[in-house]
């Protein structure tokens, strides 16, 4: 497999090329990257399915790995794998550098300096639970509010569903515009409230690729008393982030939606709050003295982070954020957004076709989610993903878990394509093609 490292940066090179205007400059932020070369790091997208070359759409659900990422995880299995933090010898010792040194780069890629406001999960949706169990059940109470969105993840609902259960809280739900767009009329109306303690909000919706406006959002809510807690997942692997200038108090996401492995999750957490949670989970290593009848526990994060962690995933979550650092995030924003702006101008031609969320390319990031009509007779998702399959096209099919959503859109499922830094033009191409295929199968 080809493996490359990116060419150092120089001031006198990136303001050259950022005037020559290169497309595929790979020596400053403000050009496009040239996804042909990230490409050849990934095994999996040199293969072809049912005779087709393989047309990857669906990154949103997860993205694909480098080999960079296998090879980090392989070297741990190799060289170090041992428990973290309790051995004496020299693997425990290299075991715990790889999961303490991954910590300290994911606080750095999302804006925090603080590694401790680190807690590994195994998902976001691990993630998202410990935020409203640790906090929700110690400090809400009966009739305090919780706002959500018409377009959360249920990822970003349940969890708030079995806390309000719990201890009689009320939720409410901001509205979206027709656009796609929070309906922010709806978010002020209810911070009026004194009743409202969180706020949780996805940054970027997995169905619509709407950008909330987070860092606007978090002024309001801090000026009602409350708190922010977003839900990153469709965030983190395409925008640049920083969660201080956004004002989040948690911020969860996972690993493998940005180029790193499953079974590995993120919860930021500003570490005031952080310390006056109650652990989620008990056990082994998050504690600090056991006794039959009680225990205490480790500062955070540790307390959070009971029995064996994911440690090999720690090391894939290393060389994954070095791999998006090398690209730039910068970049990644600005290819997916000429990816997007492609994309939606192609669908748009599609005879039958009814395109949902923003079509402003600067307020949507990631997917892009679609009905496909044929003489006025919608054609299920799920057969459009069928036959894309037999072309070689993977996108995503249903109500992408995100069921109020669909019944805002009148819809029982949508079809989805989604991009990454490694997707081209010339996919979207074979889509548009495919998708052709798809009204000609319906119409004979």
């Amino acid at each position: 497999m080809i493996k490359h490292e990116l060419p150092k940066k120089t001031a006198a090179a990136a303001t050259r090329h950022a005037a020559d205007g290169n497309p595929n400059c790979d020596l400053c932020d403000e050009c496009d990257l040239n996804s042909d070369v990230y490409r050849a790091d990934f095994p999996i997208l040199h293969q072809k399915v049912h005779g087709k070359p393989l047309v990857y759409l669906d990154s949103a659900a997860t993205s694909q790995k480098p080999q960079q990422v296998i090879d980090a995880m392989t070297h741990y299995y190799e060289f170090a794998n041992a428990n973290v933090h309790r051995g004496l010898h020299v693997l425990a010792e290299r075991a715990t550098e790889i999961y303490e040194g991954a910590r300290t780069k994911v606080a750095k890629f999302i804006g925090t300096e603080r590694a401790e406001e680190i807690v590994w999960t195994k998902n976001a949706t691990e993630a998202i639970n410990l935020v409203a169990h640790g906090y929700g059940r110690k400090f809400l109470k009966a009739g305090d509010e919780i706002i959500v969105s018409q377009m959360e993840h249920h990822s970003n609902l349940v969890p708030w569903h079995l806390l309000a259960k719990d201890k009689g809280c009320v939720i409410r739900a901001i509205g979206l515009n027709p656009d796609g767009t929070l309906k922010l009329e709806d978010l002020d109306r209810f911070l009026a409230s004194v009743k409202v303690k969180i706020v949780a909000l996805t940054h970027v919706s997995n169905v619509l690729g709407t950008i909330n406006p987070i860092a606007q959002i978090a002024r309001k809510v801090h000026a009602a008393g409350a708190l922010l807690a977003v839900d990153g997942c469709q965030g983190a692997p395409h925008l640049p982030v920083d969660v201080r200038a956004l004002g989040a108090d948690f911020y969860s996401f996972s690993g493998h939606k940005m180029l790193g492995p499953t079974g590995i999750g993120v919860l930021y957490g500003r570490y005031d709050l952080l310390e006056k949670m109650d652990p989620f989970l008990g056990g082994g290593e998050m504690i600090e003295e056991v006794r039959v009848d009680s225990s205490t526990y480790k500062a955070p994060p540790l307390r959070f982070e009971a029995g064996t962690p994911p440690i090999a995933e720690t090391a894939g979550m290393t060389a994954a954020v070095d791999y998006l650092v090398k690209a730039g995030m910068k970049k990644v924003r600005a290819h997916e957004r000429k990816l997007l702006r492609y994309a939606l101008k192609r669908l748009s031609l599609v005879e039958g076709i009814k395109i949902h969320g923003p079509m402003d390319v600067e307020l949507r990031s990631g997917a892009i989610s679609f009905e496909l009509e044929m003489n006025g007779v919608s054609i299920h998702a799920h057969d459009i993903a069928h036959i894309l399959d037999s072309e070689g096209v993977a996108i995503r099919a249903g109500h992408h878990c995100a069921q109020p959503l669909m019944e805002w859109l009148d819809a029982g499922s949508t079809a989805r394509m989604s991009v990454a830094l490694y997707t081209t033009e010339r996919e979207i191409d074979v889509l548009i093609a495919a998708l052709e295929k798809v009204r000609a199968r319906f119409a004979s």
